[in-house]
């Protein structure tokens, strides 16, 4: 049976998943940029080598 009246706690999943949902992206961002730092700095190390090889 449907339930009568106004629906209960919708306000409070709402805000629950929007947070979770910041939490998560955060999450996402953070990493993608300590990705692209250890990217950089493998890639800064990769030519210092292959300078230092060459000469």
């Amino acid at each position: 049976m449907a339930k009568k009246g106004k629906e209960k706690n919708t306000n409070n999943k709402a805000k629950h998943s929007k947070l979770i949902a910041q939490k998560k992206n955060k999450i996402k961002s953070k990493d993608a940029e300590r990705k692209a730092r250890l990217r950089a700095i493998v890639e800064k190390a990769k030519a210092q080598n292959n300078a230092s090889d060459d000469a």
